[in-house]
C-alpha cells in the first residue's frame, strides 16, 4: 500500500501536470483568444465551487467560524500583498494570452512571471495534502477541480509567453518546475499538518481558500471577462455547476 504522504505528493503532481498539458496546447496550437477566455471562465467557476464546498465547508466543520474566517482573510491578504509586489516587477499579466511583456521590454519580468505562477499554484497543492488528513483519502473533487482549472491557466499563460517571444525551454521549464513543486507542496500539506489540532488545519485550509479566491479575482477572472465579455458569467456558472456535481456525485 502506498504511504499517505507519498499519495499526497503524487496527487499534487497529477494536478500540477495539467499545467504542462495546458501549456503545450497554448504554445503549439493557435487557440482563439475568445476560446481561451471561455476556458478560463470555466476554470474559475470550478475553483470557486471547490473552495466553497470543499475547503470552506470542511474548514468550518473542523475549526468553527473563528479559525475559518481568520484564515480566509489572512490567505487573501498574503496573496494580495505578494501579488502586488510581483505585478510591479512584470508579472501583472502572467495568466493572459496577450499583454505579457518580453524580457527586452521589462527586464526581470520572466523571473517575476515564474514566481507569480508559483505563487498561484502552491495554495491549491497544499489543499490536496490537507484533504488526506480526513480519513486518509484524498478529496477527488479537489484534485479534479484543481486539474480542470490548471489546464486553462497553463494554456492562457503559455500562449501569452509565446507572443512575448519567450522560448519553449523557458515556458516548459517554468510549468514543469511548478508541477514538481505542486507535488512537493501537497506532500508538505500532509506531513507538516498531520499532527496539528483541527483548528490549525481548519485555519490553514481557509488560508488556502482565501488565497485561491484572491488569485481568481486578481488574475483569472479579468482575463476571462476581457475575452468573453457578456458570456463570462454564464461560462463561469457552468464551471461552478460541474464541480458542484462532482462534489455531490
Amino acid at each position: 500500500m502506498i504511504p499517505a504522504w507519498l499519495q499526497a505528493g503524487l496527487w499534487g503532481l497529477l494536478a500540477g501536470a495539467a499545467l504542462i498539458l495546458g501549456a503545450a496546447i497554448g504554445f503549439f496550437v493557435r487557440v482563439p483568444r475568445r476560446l481561451i477566455a471561455a476556458i478560463m471562465a470555466f476554470g474559475s467557476g470550478v475553483l470557486i465551487s471547490a473552495l466553497s464546498f470543499e475547503l470552506m465547508d470542511e474548514a468550518y466543520e473542523r475549526g468553527g467560524f473563528g479559525a475559518t474566517a481568520l484564515g480566509f482573510v489572512t490567505g487573501a491578504a498574503i496573496y494580495t500583498g505578494a501579488n502586488w509586489l510581483l505585478a510591479h516587477r512584470g508579472a501583472r499579466h502572467r495568466k493572459r494570452s496577450a499583454q505579457q511583456p518580453s524580457e527586452s521590454e521589462d527586464a526581470g519580468s520572466g523571473t517575476a512571471i515564474a514566481l507569480g505562477a508559483l505563487l498561484d499554484g502552491i495554495p491549491e497543492s497544499i489543499v490536496i495534502g490537507l484533504s488526506l488528513l480526513s480519513g486518509g483519502v484524498v478529496s477527488f473533487v479537489a484534485v479534479a477541480a484543481i486539474f480542470l482549472s490548471n489546464i486553462p491557466e497553463g494554456l492562457s499563460s503559455a500562449a501569452g509567453m509565446r507572443k512575448a517571444g519567450r522560448s519553449a525551454a523557458y515556458v516548459f521549464g517554468v510549468w514543469s518546475a511548478i508541477a514538481l513543486v505542486s507535488g512537493v507542496a501537497a506532500l508538505v500539506g500532509y506531513t507538516v499538518f498531520e499532527g496539528f489540532s483541527p483548528e490549525v488545519v481548519a485555519a490553514t485550509m481557509a488560508v488556502a481558500a482565501g488565497a485561491i479566491l484572491a488569485m481568481l479575482v486578481d488574475t483569472m477572472i479579468p482575463e476571462a471577462f476581457e475575452g468573453t465579455h457578456d458570456l463570462a458569467g454564464l461560462v463561469t456558472v457552468l464551471g461552478f455547476l460541474a464541480a458542484f456535481a462532482l462534489s455531490k456525485l
